[in-house]
C-alpha cells in the first residue's frame, strides 16, 4: 500500500473546535456546568448558560460571554419554552444554530435503603431523571429540526456499581444512563448523538460543603490517582464528547473516576 491509497490525515485539534456552535448547558451555575461553559465557549461555542438561579446563570454568561436562561429544568412547560427560545437567543450571541446540549442537573442525598421514604425516591427521580427525559423528548426535537447535533448529560459512578446509601441516587442514575443508550439508537439515524460521563466524588461547591476536609482525603486515598476529581476534570471530557473528535460515539457511557472503579478494595496488612 502507498501513502496515497491510506485515508487522509484530518486536522485533529481542528475537529475539537466548535466555532460558532449553539450549545444549552442545564445546571451551567456553578461547579461542573461553570466549568462545562468555560471549556465550550473556549473550543468556540455559543453557550446558553441555563440554571434555576438567576444570580448564577447570569454570572456564568457574562463570564463566557454567553446568554443566560432561567427556569426548571424538571418542568415540560419550561423545558418548552427554553428549546421555543433557545434559536433565537443563542442567534443574537451569533451562534450558526443549536448544535449541542450538555446536561450536568443533579444532586444526591444520603439514605440507607431501609430508611428511604417515598417522598424521597420521588426527588431523586426528578432532580436526576426527569430533567433528562424532558431535555432528551424536548431538546431532542429541537436539534432534529436544527438538522441533528449532540447530547452529553452527567450519569454517575453509583448508577453503575453502587455506593453506600446511595440506593435512589444510584437507581435514578442507572435510569439515566440507559435513557441515554436508547436515545443513542432511537435519534443517531437522524443525526443525533448522545453520550454520558460518569464521574465519581467531584469536589463541587455542594460536594465540599457536606464532605469537608477529611471527607476529602477519604476520597482521594481512595483513588489511584490520589487525588479526587476537580469540576474542569468532567468538563474536559464533555467537551471531548460534544466535538467531532467524538464522531463515531454514541450511546456510552465514559468513567471519569480516576480509576476507582477499577479497583478492587483489597485489604492490605500493616506490615507489607
Amino acid at each position: 500500500m502507498t501513502r496515497s491509497d491510506d485515508t487522509a490525515v484530518p486536522d485533529y485539534p481542528g475537529m475539537l473546535r466548535m466555532d460558532g456552535r449553539g450549545v444549552v448547558v442545564i445546571g451551567a451555575g456553578q461547579g461542573i456546568g461553570r466549568q462545562t461553559s468555560h471549556a465550550l465557549a473556549q473550543a468556540g461555542a455559543k453557550v446558553l448558560c441555563v440554571d434555576l438561579d438567576p444570580d448564577l446563570a447570569n454570572d456564568t454568561a457574562a463570564e463566557v460571554a454567553g446568554v443566560a436562561w432561567v427556569g426548571n429544568a424538571t418542568v415540560r412547560a419550561d423545558v418548552e419554552r427554553l428549546f421555543a427560545e433557545a434559536p433565537g437567543l443563542l442567534a443574537g450571541i451569533g451562534a450558526t444554530g443549536l448544535g449541542g446540549i450538555v446536561d450536568i442537573v443533579g444532586m444526591a442525598q444520603y439514605r440507607g435503603l431501609l430508611e428511604l421514604d417515598d417522598e424521597l425516591w420521588d426527588w431523586h427521580h426528578d432532580i436526576v431523571l426527569r430533567h433528562a427525559y424532558l431535555a432528551v423528548s424536548v431538546g431532542g426535537r429541537a436539534l432534529r429540526d436544527a438538522g441533528g447535533g449532540v447530547m452529553v448529560f452527567v450519569a454517575s459512578a453509583s448508577g453503575l456499581t453502587a455506593a453506600p446509601r446511595h440506593a435512589a441516587y444510584g437507581a435514578a442514575k442507572a435510569g439515566l444512563i440507559g435513557l441515554v443508550r436508547s436515545a443513542a439508537v432511537e435519534l443517531g439515524p437522524i443525526g443525533i448523538r448522545v453520550n454520558a460521563v460518569a464521574p465519581g466524588i467531584v469536589w463541587t461547591p455542594r460536594v465540599s460543603g457536606y464532605l469537608g476536609d477529611k471527607g476529602k482525603a477519604v476520597n482521594a486515598m481512595n483513588s489511584p490517582l490520589d487525588r479526587v476529581a476537580l469540576p474542569q476534570d468532567i468538563a474536559a471530557a464533555i467537551v471531548f464528547l460534544a466535538s467531532d473528535l467524538s464522531a463515531y460515539v454514541n450511546g456510552q457511557v465514559l468513567s471519569v473516576d480516576g480509576g476507582v472503579g477499577v479497583k478492587f478494595p483489597y485489604p492490605v496488612p500493616d506490615h507489607l
